[in-house]
């Protein structure tokens, strides 16, 4: 399990600063508000953690939009990697999650 101080502090610079909005319509404001969501789901991306430790995380913005990020953690900060709308079958999970919980 990840544990995120408070506040999160983001790393973004050149490589991550528009990405996520060109690629999938993701404003960085977004990726920071699900971070507040707290219901949030983090835990590990063994798939994609060669290189560097990754983590997924799944939660809701403030005007209700499901995301899907993938980040790691560099220097305590946050690097987010890619955000994404939640697909049918994460979105099942965070909402199936969130009922339990």
């Amino acid at each position: 399990m990840i544990i995120l101080s408070r506040p999160v502090e983001f790393e973004w610079d050149q490589g991550n600063l528009d990405k996520n909005w060109l690629r999938h319509g993701v404003a960085n404001t977004e990726i920071e508000e699900v971070f507040r969501d707290d219901k949030k789901i983090i835990g590990p991306d063994f798939k994609h953690s060669t290189t560097e430790t990754r983590y997924f995380l799944l939660g809701k913005t403030s005007k209700d939009r499901l995301l899907f990020l993938i980040l790691t953690l560099r220097k305590g900060k946050v690097r987010v990697i890619s955000a994404r709308d939640l697909n049918k079958k994460q979105r099942r999970f965070y909402e199936e999650t969130i009922k339990v919980a």
